[in-house]
C-alpha cells in the first residue's frame, strides 16, 4: 500500500494536513531539548521528512531511517541528494520489529505517524528500548482522537469523508486513506500509549496534544 502511494504521498501530506504536519514534526523534537545527541535512528522514516527536520533542528552528526517501503525510501534517498544531506542522513530498509541494530546503539530514537501500523505495537517498542543507549530518549509522534466538541466532530467528518476523497483522486489508491482513519481509531492513544511505554521498559514517560488534539508527541526515556 505505501509503496502505491508514495509517489504522491509528500503531496498528500502537505493537503490533507494543510501544511501542519511541518509544525507538528518541529513541536515533537522540543522534547529533546537538553539530550546530547550523535546518531538518531527514524523509524518508519517514509520519505525521510523527520529525518531531515531532526537533522537540521537538533544538528544530529548522523540519522538513520529505516522503513519497509522501498518505495518511500527510494523517493526519500532522491530527496537527500538534492539537498546534500546524503553524508549526514543514511536510508535503510528494514522491519521496525526487528532492527537490525546491536544494543545499545542510538543517542534517540523518532517515530512519525508510524507505530499505528506496527503489526505488534509491544514488541515494536521494546525493540526501539533495546537499540537505545540507557540515558537515550524516543519521541512518538501520532495521530490521537480528538474529545473536545466541535473538534472532534469536525475531524472524524473529515477523516471519514473529505480525507478518503482526496487521497483516492490525488494517489489513485481508496484502500490508503480509508485505512488512515480506522488505524487512528484503533490506535491506544493519551495516557493508554504513555502506560504502554513504560510497560516496554522507558521512564519519565510524558505526552503533549497538538492542534486541539488531533496529533499526539510522546516520549520517553531509557
Amino acid at each position: 500500500m505505501f509503496d502505491n502511494i508514495s509517489p504522491k504521498y509528500d503531496l498528500l501530506n502537505r493537503v490533507l494536513s494543510l501544511g501542519i504536519d511541518i509544525y507538528w514534526r518541529k513541536q515533537a523534537l522540543k522534547f529533546f531539548k537538553g539530550h546530547q545527541i550523535k546518531l538518531m535512528l527514524d523509524i518508519a522514516t517514509g520519505t525521510a521528512d523527520f529525518a531531515i527536520e531532526a537533522q537540521r533542528s537538533l544538528k544530529v552528526e548522523k540519522v538513520i531511517g529505516v522503513d519497509i517501503s522501498e518505495g518511500m525510501l527510494s523517493l526519500g534517498r532522491v530527496k537527500l541528494k538534492e539537498k546534500n544531506l546524503t553524508s549526514s542522513i543514511e536510508l535503510l530498509s528494514g522491519d521496525s520489529e526487528n532492527l537490525q541494530f546491536p544494543d545499545n546503539t542510538f543517542d534517540a530514537i523518532t517515530v512519525a505517524f508510524g507505530v499505528r501500523n506496527f503489526e505488534n505495537l509491544s514488541k515494536g517498542l521494546k525493540e526501539m528500548h533495546r537499540v537505545l543507549k540507557p540515558g537515550g530518549a524516543v519521541v512518538i509522534l501520532e495521530f490521537s482522537k480528538p474529545r473536545v466538541f466541535p473538534v472532534k466532530q469536525i475531524y472524524w467528518f473529515y477523516s471519514n469523508t473529505i480525507l478518503p476523497l482526496i487521497g483516492k483522486l490525488i494517489s489513485k489508491d481508496a484502500s490508503a486513506y480509508t485505512y488512515l482513519p480506522e488505524s487512528v481509531q484503533a490506535f491506544p492513544d493519551g495516557k493508554t500509549f504513555t502506560d504502554i511505554l513504560a510497560s516496554c521498559g522507558f521512564v519519565n514517560t510524558q505526552s503533549k496534544t497538538l492542534t486541539f488534539g488531533i496529533v499526539s508527541a510522546y516520549y520517553g526515556k531509557k
